[in-house]
């Protein structure tokens, strides 16, 4: 195992309902959890791209990714590995979600803040503490 950190990133999406959009991971880090889409950073990309193109992998979905909602750190939560990772606000602005990679995630689905799965991400967390 390598002892550095790991970069990965996410998007937080809101409908016009203000309801989030969420997907079950199946996968660890925190497998079985509902978590907001996004996944991890390739050397030389963006961040920001890096959500976009997660995004549209997992979910078929284009996004407008916005301004910085916060940072999320994950350090061991079931991989023995560490995670920092963006937030971004995004908007989506072409398609519906659909689930892309259903040997990754279980489903997915909107949600109201004061309505989350019992189980959600350490990232879907920090979101959450930041609004």
């Amino acid at each position: 195992m390598d002892a550095r950190p790991e970069a990965g990133c996410g998007a937080a999406i809101f409908d016009e309902n203000g309801r989030l959009l969420l997907i079950q991971r199946l996968t660890e880090p925190e497998a079985g959890a509902w978590g907001l889409p996004g996944g991890k950073i390739d050397f030389g990309e963006p961040a920001r791209e890096t959500a976009r193109r997660e995004i549209a992998e997992e979910l078929g979905i284009e996004i407008e990714v916005g301004k910085l909602a916060c940072i999320s750190e994950i350090i061991n939560a079931g991989d023995g590995r560490h995670w920092v990772s963006p937030i971004f606000f995004a908007r989506l602005v072409a398609g519906e979600p659909r689930l892309m990679e259903p040997a990754k995630h279980g489903g997915f689905g909107w949600y109201s803040l004061d309505a989350l799965p019992a189980s959600i991400t350490t990232p879907t967390k920090a979101l959450v503490n930041a609004l």
